[in-house]
């Protein structure tokens, strides 16, 4: 009887093995796999790097505790001199150094919103060129702080309108262009636009922000060439937790001292987080859009998450950090203060932790999950800020499905995959005006350029700038 029972065993494995190999091997790589973005050589690439460099040289650093804007308006007189009949056709309006122009169609089509920002982060450290140089090299970089977040974007949004306005053509709906000076901290600048938009009931069919971009490899060990577009982005929370004490002097320490309790609850964090992973609608397409150009021990697994999604969830964090935040919410600990002296205990000492909330846990029930593991450590939570996880646009819908059409003409046989976004952008402030906020910026950069955004040697390829302008012309037409 034992002898039956293994031998069912074994045909079972044997079984299951021949499923997992046969829905492997089924799965036939894409295009992507083999998609080369020609990037263009030409006289209007080179054009366009030298009027994008007139924008880079403009040093746009923002912060939260400089309120003089006089940066962003001699940066708006350069928009003004590069883009002429943008200025004389479209209706522009100002908000405290960010900007809203309206270029009116001539039907009754829902209105479109196509938005970059233009102030940038601070330029540290020893560049290979000067972070505000703009130079173009030989390669036909184009290098500096702003290069790819977000100021070549942007201009190929105005270099499109401005090539439209030129060739006589008026959009059947509204089109507006947002570009706000204060993204980077998540300032002012968005939530005044949206909020005029909203004052005169401007009800946007889509609008199309920064996020993904066009980029080979876009996870380890899939190969290929792909669009990756935005489709959701996770709320935002800055918490601290405050850890209290007698204090006294560090020569006759007692136990659980507050840094002691923070240091506890920080390290439990980490080993056992609170919060839920699990694969949503839109991180299950963006996998099964990726699996067929995986290497063979990736395809198996992703091929067969039917099976292996519960062993996912658990390695995942150790696999690929990014693809992890994309299933639960993350907790990031950012900042510490204890006593003021170095031989003194602290009557109150505390860390700061930034939170990226998932929908499925959205900001409320995930700040009380770690409220309440807080507690066991005896320390209070003091919430900071928070906002919630944006509505998730539909990647079967029809702004989605425009975009994933626009990529397939200026970038033929490039995959497409829908993303959710980690980071922040200022499209998180027009949901009450919008209810699909796509996050793509229609570049190719390679992972070198990628890694750039926020750090050194930020810089983006002048070939690729044609194809930006194309692809809004082509969102333009068609919306």
């Amino acid at each position: 009887m034992a002898g039956y029972i293994l031998l069912g065993i074994l045909l079972l494995i044997v079984l299951l093995a021949a499923v997992l190999l046969i829905r492997t091997v089924m799965l036939k790589p894409t295009p992507a796999k083999t998609a080369q973005v020609e990037l263009q050589d030409n006289d209007r690439a080179r054009e366009y790097g030298e009027r994008l460099a007139q924008m880079v040289r403009k040093e746009t650093v923002s912060s939260r505790f400089d309120s003089d804007k006089t940066k962003f308006y001699e940066f708006h007189k350069i928009l003004e001199e590069l883009f002429p009949l943008v200025h004389q056709t479209c209706e522009k309006h100002v908000f405290n150094g960010s900007l809203l122009f309206k270029w009116s169609g001539k039907g009754k089509a829902e209105p479109i919103l196509l938005m970059s920002h233009h102030d940038v982060v601070e330029a540290n450290g020893d560049w290979e060129h000067a972070p505000f140089s703009g130079e173009l090299d030989d390669e036909g970089r184009l290098w500096g702080r702003g290069t790819v977040d977000t100021k070549a974007s942007l201009f190929c949004i105005f270099t499109a309108v401005e090539e439209k306005i030129r060739e006589g053509f008026v959009p059947e709906g509204d089109v507006y262009i947002a570009s706000g000076c204060t993204e980077e901290f998540s300032g002012e600048g968005a939530p005044l636009t949206a909020a005029w938009l909203k004052e005169h009931n401007i009800h946007l069919r889509f609008l199309i922000d920064e996020g993904g971009m066009i980029l080979d490899e876009p996870i380890g060990g899939v190969k290929g060439t792909y669009a990756m577009v935005g489709v959701l982005e996770k709320g935002y929370g800055d918490l601290k937790f405050i850890a209290r004490g007698k204090g006294g002097h560090a020569s006759a320490p007692g136990r659980n001292t507050p840094l002691v309790r923070l240091g506890q609850f920080m390290a439990a964090v980490e080993k056992k987080s609170p919060f839920t992973s699990r694969f949503s609608p839109a991180v299950l397409e963006m996998f099964r859009r990726l699996t067929p150009n995986m290497a063979f021990g990736m395809k198996l697994v992703f091929a067969n998450l039917w099976l292996f999604k519960p062993l996912l969830i658990k390695l995942m964090p150790l696999i690929s950090p990014p693809g992890a935040a994309m299933l639960h919410t993350t907790v990031a600990f950012t900042m510490a203060k204890g006593a003021d002296g170095l031989n003194v205990l602290p009557q109150e000492a505390y860390v700061t932790a930034n939170l990226r909330f998932i929908p499925h846990q959205p900001t409320d029930e995930s700040i009380a999950l770690i409220t309440d593991m807080a507690k066991k450590f005896n320390l209070e939570t003091e919430v900071l800020y928070k906002d919630y996880p944006c509505p998730v646009v539909d990647y079967k819908g029809d702004a989605f499905r425009l975009v994933e059409q626009t990529i397939g003409e200026i970038y033929p046989g490039v995959g497409v995959s829908p993303y959710v976004m980690t980071g922040g952008t200022d499209a998180k402030y027009y949901k009450d005006v919008c209810d699909d906020c796509i996050r793509f910026a229609p570049l190719y950069i390679n992972k070198q350029q990628y890694e750039s955004i926020h750090g050194l040697n930020e810089k983006i390829y002048i070939g690729t700038l044609p194809m930006g302008v194309d692809f809004y012309k082509k969102i333009i037409e068609n919306a």
